[in-house]
């Protein structure tokens, strides 16, 4: 049953009441005729059925009730439906509409009393004449304002939580784009540097027809460690997205394996001078990590777009580490397909660590006393990172060491 239908028979049985109590004797009498008094009680039922819908035109119908009420009678009936008149227009009806009824309703509250007790000259009727105006007028508009406060509560409470589910899901969905955005920084950086190697050696062996049987076997060696060391790569960063929270974790890559990854580039062709300066230390996961995967980045870049020939330093400092790569570029392309996301991936890993990432052409060479050659001229590329290794800012530690996992 609608809300409307079932105030409508709420109303209809509150009229049958109503004349119950007529019959019964239930209002003061004055010699007047009971059936007189069903008129106020008529008038005021259809507020009843108006509540929800029209609750300021059912308590305008409950104030001419039980004015034409006082005046024949009153009725015990009239004056109880008034109070539910009073009610839903304090609880359906406008909130400033609310707050001025109950205001309103005291301050008749107590005027009622007091011509009470001075038409009786009677304390005592004062205060009983208060007391019945306050259940009358006061208590419906208080339990009213009271029900709406809590409803409006309820209402407000159950939106926050929907902002809540709607922040959750927005953040679920933050957490799986950063999950999947390092994931492909991984891949990348995993496939560019072994499978570049792999593209470009074999490249040779199929355009050369002068090398002899060692130097095809050499470059084949070589194919073969790029990509057993490539797969080895593959199937640790499966292992460590398949692991469990509590299983050991995977061993991962650190910046003291520079030389390693210099033997593989000159063992894939190129000419890598490599220079460490400073101190070198334990650092932080993060640190090793991203100082690692920029320099394979590099070197990547370097072999597929470089003359062959490629200057690295890794210089240590008070809080940070400086790396450098620098080599000429080639005049041609060696035809080898970029995603390019390898500067955007080298930028987002020295961000995350606090530092600072830039690439791009420069003139002269970085080393001292070592001047670019002559036919270069300006076609040197360079990348200088730097890594904070102290005083990082807190979230950017967080982040750094989730991506060192």
């Amino acid at each position: 049953m609608s809300p409307l239908r079932r105030d409508v028979a709420m109303a209809v049985a509150v009229f049958a009441g109503g004349l119950a109590l007529l019959a019964g004797g239930a209002y003061v009498h004055r010699g007047q005729a009971a059936p007189l008094l069903a008129v106020p009680l008529a008038v005021a039922c259809p507020g009843v059925a108006l509540r929800r819908r029209r609750p300021v035109a059912a308590l305008v119908l409950g104030v001419a009730a039980i004015a034409g009420d006082i005046a024949v009678g009153p009725s015990l009936g009239t004056v109880l439906v008034f109070t539910d008149n009073l009610y839903a227009a304090t609880l359906y009806g406008p909130y400033r509409l609310a707050r001025w009824l109950l205001a309103l309703t005291s301050v008749l509250a107590v005027v009622v009393g007091a011509v009470a007790g001075v038409v009786a000259r009677d304390w005592g009727a004062l205060a009983v004449g208060g007391v019945q105006a306050g259940l009358v007028l006061i208590t419906p508009a208080l339990t009213a304002l009271i029900v709406r406060q809590h409803r409006d509560q309820t209402i407000a409470e159950r939106a926050h939580a929907v902002q809540l589910a709607r922040l959750a899901e927005l953040d679920r969905q933050a957490a799986v784009t950063t999950e999947r955005t390092r994931m492909a920084r991984e891949l990348h950086d995993i496939i560019a540097n072994h499978f570049s190697a792999v593209a470009i050696q074999s490249a040779a062996v199929v355009s050369r027809q002068d090398l002899d049987a060692r130097s095809v076997r050499e470059v084949l060696e070589s194919i073969r460690e790029n990509s057993v060391r490539g797969m080895a790569e593959m199937r640790t960063m499966i292992g460590l997205l398949r692991a469990e929270a509590d299983e050991p974790e995977t061993t991962r890559h650190r910046l003291s394996d520079a030389p390693d990854l210099v033997e593989r580039s000159r063992q894939a062709g190129m000419d890598v001078r490599l220079s460490v300066t400073g101190t070198p230390r334990e650092l932080p996961p993060s640190i090793e990590l991203a100082g690692f995967r920029i320099l394979q980045e590099s070197l990547t870049n370097a072999l597929k777009h470089g003359t062959g020939r490629t200057d690295v330093a890794v210089e240590y400092r008070h809080g940070e580490i400086v790396l450098t790569v620098e080599n000429p570029c080639a005049s041609e392309s060696a035809g080898l397909p970029g995603s390019g996301t390898g500067l955007v991936g080298m930028t987002e890993r020295a961000t995350l660590v606090g530092g600072t990432f830039t690439a791009g052409r420069s003139g002269r060479s970085s080393r001292p006393g070592e001047p670019v050659p002559a036919d270069d001229g300006d076609r040197v590329w360079r990348v200088v990172a730097t890594l904070v290794v102290e005083s990082q800012p807190f979230e950017a530690r967080l982040i750094s060491a989730e991506d060192a996992r």
